[in-house]
């Protein structure tokens, strides 16, 4: 089998890219929900572990492990029997995933919060760096459908705008909704407008070198 770990920040496009792998080999892609997987009792982890290993490979899926810090975070000192009991579950996991003869992908936002142990395990490790302005450029021509009424977009003006992919995504829908709402096309007000809100989300507001150029 082959592991791989998708490291990168938020929003750069981690778990899109599963999701476009199993769409190119034709595979379902099982996302893992960590809080449904792990347990409080012993040895229930690993019985639910050992189910959705046996059905992934039953159907030859793809396994991806979301915030993967989250679950092979690097392991403390054993304080207490719980610490050495979640030591066997990460272990355990480990092993799962090197005996898997399928593809699993893990995904984190923070690499340096990973094991070591666990990632000499890995076959690949493929960085997704947050998007520069052309990038961003591009991504805002392909974000639309081509069906969306659209006025004239500024695509530099909007590139000027620190956003991920994902946050773009955002912005693009509120947008749309919002047009929609007034039965207008879609234009630069508006996606000024859903973007101040996905800035408020995270605490941030728009700065003058983001708005250089805009007609406000």
């Amino acid at each position: 089998g082959i592991s791989v770990l998708f490291s990168g920040p938020s929003g750069a496009g981690k778990t899109l890219a599963g999701e476009i792998l199993g769409a190119e080999l034709g595979l379902d892609v099982y996302r893992i929900d960590l809080s449904s997987m792990m347990s409080k009792w012993i040895g229930e982890t690993e019985k639910n572990l050992r189910r959705l290993f046996d059905a992934a490979e039953e159907g030859a899926a793809i396994l991806q492990f979301d915030e993967a810090d989250a679950l092979f975070g690097k392991r403390g000192e054993i304080n207490e029997s719980r610490d050495r009991h979640a030591n066997i579950e990460v272990s355990y996991l480990l092993q799962r995933i090197e005996e898997y003869r399928g593809l699993s992908i893990l995904t984190t936002n923070f690499r340096s919060n990973i094991d070591s142990a666990f990632l000499r395990r890995l076959r690949f490790i493929i960085d997704f760096d947050f998007p520069g302005q052309t990038e961003r450029a591009e991504i805002w021509q392909r974000i639309f459908p081509q069906s969306t009424p659209r006025a004239a977009l500024d695509f530099d003006r909007l590139s000027q705008l620190n956003l991920s992919g994902g946050s773009i995504r955002n912005v693009a829908m509120g947008a749309a909704f919002a047009a929609a709402d007034r039965g207008h096309d879609v234009g630069m007000a508006h996606i000024l407008c859903a973007a101040r809100l996905e800035y408020e989300k995270s605490g941030r507001s728009l700065t003058s070198a983001e708005l250089k150029g805009w007609l406000l």
